[in-house]
């Protein structure tokens, strides 16, 4: 059985930070490509960073430079350090696992962690 397990969220004043940690068991982990996505209220759900199975690295534009994506294959764990947080970041965060196989993709997604920037 698949389990991505999201953990770290919070409430934050702005200008703070969090590490998000998804713990995957189930899959090897190793040949999967893992992301993080968001969701805000009413908003629909958007890539916020991903690291390849090679170790590549993507973001969307709202968070460079303030997040960072990473992952130890030896822990089956993809981490998202989020900086300088901005009211904006407010969402739902999820943890994704996908990797392409000649019969089609595999995604899995977590249950998500809640993150809420305030003061």
């Amino acid at each position: 059985q698949v389990q991505l397990v999201e953990s770290g969220g919070g409430l934050v004043q702005p200008g703070g930070s969090l590490r998000l940690s998804c713990a995957a068991s189930g899959i090897t982990f190793s040949v999967y490509h893992m992301s993080w996505y968001r969701q805000a209220p009413e908003k629909q759900r958007e890539l916020v960073a991903r690291i390849s199975r090679s170790g590549t690295t993507n973001y969307a534009d709202s968070v460079k430079g303030r997040f960072t994506i990473s992952r130890d294959n030896a822990k089956n764990t993809v981490y998202l350090q989020m900086n300088s947080l901005k009211p904006e970041d407010t969402a739902v965060y999820y943890c994704n696992a996908e990797r392409t196989t000649p019969w089609g993709a595999n995604t899995h997604w977590g249950q998500g962690t809640q993150v809420t920037v305030s003061s």
